[in-house]
C-alpha cells in the first residue's frame, strides 16, 4: 500500500481538481434528467427538496466516497476489499461489470446527443436532417437507427480514448478545465435567451418561485433523493476512483462542497434554460424523458436563430456527458491497471472494445434499453453508493475514517459526521432503493 501511495498519479492543481470532480458529477443527469424531473414532480417543490437533499446527504456521501478512495488508493475493485468490506474484492469486480454495462448504454445516449447536434448544425446551412431517426424503435429492429447508433457510439468511444490515453493530468484534468467553464458559459447564454421569450417569466415562477407546500410529499422527496444520487455520480465507483487521485493534503470537505455546488448550479441553470422556454411556447414540461429529444427541437425551431441555440445546447450537453463518460471509462481502466499487469494503454483499448460490444443490445430497441437502464443505472448505482458509505462508516476503523475525512487532521470535522455517515445516509439510500424498486421494477413487472 505504501508503494502504491507513492507512485499513484494525483491532480496537478486545485482548479483542475474541482473542474474534474464537477465534470464527473455533471452529465446527462443534470442537463437532461434534472429538467424533466422538475417538470414531472411539481416544479419549485422538487427544486427545494433537491437542494435540501444535496446539502444534507449529497455532500457527506461525496466526502465518504472521496475518503474511501484516498484511504485505499484504489478504484472500487480494490477499495471495497482494502476498506474491509466482507467479500469486498468480489463486490468490486461485480461493480466493474455493472459500470461496463452502464457505460455502454450511456455512451449510446451520448451518440444520440452528438447526432442531434449535427442536425442543428445542418439546419444552419438549410440541410434538413431528421435527428429522431437515430432513436431506437419501441420494439422490433430498424437497421438505419441501429447502424447510425453504432457509428455515433464508436465516435464517442474514440473521443474518450484520446483523452484517457494521456492519463490523469495531461488528459482528464486538462480536458475538464476547458470543457466545464465552456459548459457554464453556454448554459448562461441559453438562460439569457430563454428569459427574453414572451411569457418566459411564467415558467420562471413555476420553476423556482411558485412553491406550494401541498406539493411537498414523500413521493417528491424520494424523487429528489434519487436524482441527487444519480446527478452527483454517487455509486461507489466514479467518486471512489477520483478520490484515490486526491493528494494527501487536499481538503475533502471543500472538494465535496464545491462539487455539489457546481453540479447543482449546472442542473438549476439547465432547468432555467429549458423549463421557461417550454412553458412560454405552450408545451408540456412534465412529459418525462422525451423532453430533451422530442420537445426541445420543436422549441428551437420556433424561435429566431433557433438552430444556433439548439447547437449550443446540444454542444453543452455533449461536453457534460463526454466528461462523465470519461469518468466511467476511468473506473474501468483503474480496475484493470490496479489489479492486473495490463498497461494503461492496453486497458484503454480493451475497455473501449468491451463497452462497444455491450452497447449493441440496448441500441436495438427501447424494450431492451429501458430495463437495461433501470438495472445497470438507477438500481445498481444506488446499491453501490450504499456499500461505499457502509464501508467507510463501518468497515474502515473509526479513527482512520475520521483522519481521512479531516485531511490527516488538518481540517477537523465534527464527530457527529461519522455517525451521520454510518446511520443517516444508509437509511436515506435504502429508502431511495426501496422507492426505485417499488415504482420502477414492480411497476414495470405488473404493468400498473
Amino acid at each position: 500500500m505504501t508503494e502504491e501511495r507513492a507512485v499513484r498519479e494525483t491532480f496537478a492543481s486545485r482548479f483542475g481538481t474541482l473542474m474534474t470532480m464537477i465534470g464527473v458529477a455533471v452529465g446527462l443527469g443534470n442537463v437532461w434528467r434534472f429538467p424533466y424531473m422538475v417538470g414531472k414532480f411539481g416544479g419549485a417543490a422538487f427544486v427545494l427538496l433537491y437542494v435540501v437533499v444535496v446539502i444534507g446527504i449529497g455532500v457527506p456521501a461525496l466526502m465518504a466516497e472521496f475518503a474511501l478512495g484516498r484511504h485505499t488508493r484504489r478504484g472500487p475493485v480494490g477499495a471495497f476489499a482494502t476498506g474491509g468490506l466482507p467479500f469486498g474484492r468480489q463486490v468490486g469486480w461485480f461493480f466493474f461489470f455493472i459500470v461496463t454495462a452502464a457505460t455502454a448504454y450511456y455512451t449510446a445516449v451520448i451518440g444520440w446527443v452528438l447526432y442531434y447536434g449535427i442536425a442543428e448544425l445542418a439546419a444552419a446551412v438549410r440541410v434538413p436532417v431528421d435527428a429522431a431517426v437515430i432513436l431506437p424503435p419501441d420494439t422490433g429492429f430498424v437497421a438505419k437507427s441501429f447502424f447510425l447508433q453504432l457509428a455515433c457510439t464508436a465516435a464517442v468511444i474514440l473521443g474518450c480514448a484520446v483523452v484517457l490515453l494521456k492519463g490523469l493530468r495531461s488528459g482528464i484534468e486538462r480536458a475538464s478545465t476547458i470543457i466545464m467553464p465552456a459548459l457554464f458559459v453556454i448554459l448562461i447564454v441559453l438562460v439569457v435567451r430563454t428569459l427574453t421569450l414572451p411569457g418566459a417569466m411564467e415558467g420562471v415562477r413555476w420553476y423556482i418561485l411558485k412553491l406550494r407546500f401541498e406539493d411537498i410529499n414523500g413521493k417528491v422527496a424520494m424523487a429528489a433523493l434519487g436524482q441527487a444520487v444519480f446527478s452527483l455520480s454517487l455509486g461507489g465507483t466514479f467518486m471512489v476512483v477520483y478520490g484515490s487521485y486526491l493528494g494527501a493534503k487536499e481538503n475533502i470537505r471543500s472538494s465535496a462542497i464545491w462539487t455539489a455546488v457546481g453540479d447543482t448550479a449546472a442542473g438549476l441553470l439547465a432547468g432555467l434554460a429549458i423549463i421557461p422556454a417550454v412553458i412560454a411556447l405552450g408545451m408540456e414540461p412534465g412529459q418525462g424523458p422525451g423532453l430533451l429529444f422530442s420537445t426541445l427541437p420543436k422549441v428551437f425551431a420556433a424561435i429566431p436563430l433557433g438552430w444556433l441555440f439548439g447547437l449550443l445546447f446540444f454542444a453543452g450537453l455533449f461536453g457534460a456527458a463526454y466528461l462523465s463518460d470519461i469518468a466511467a471509462f476511468e473506473v474501468l481502466i483503474a480496475g484493470l491497471t490496479d489489479n492486473t499487469r495490463v498497461s494503461r494503454k492496453r486497458a484503454v483499448w480493451v475497455m473501449a472494445a468491451a463497452v462497444f460490444v455491450f452497447s449493441i443490445p440496448p441500441t436495438i430497441n427501447m424494450a431492451i434499453f429501458v430495463p437495461w437502464d433501470l438495472t445497470f443505472g438507477s438500481g445498481m448505482q444506488t446499491l453501490g453508493s450504499l456499500l461505499a458509505v457502509l464501508t467507510i462508516g463501518w468497515c474502515v476503523h473509526r479513527s482512520a475514517a475520521l483522519t481521512e475525512l479531516s485531511d490527516q487532521g488538518e481540517h477537523p470535522v465534527p464527530a457527529w459526521l461519522i455517525q451521520w455517515i454510518r446511520f443517516g445516509i444508509p437509511a436515506a439510500i435504502i429508502a431511495v432503493g426501496a422507492w426505485w424498486f417499488i415504482t420502477s421494477v414492480l411497476h414495470t413487472a405488473t404493468g400498473v
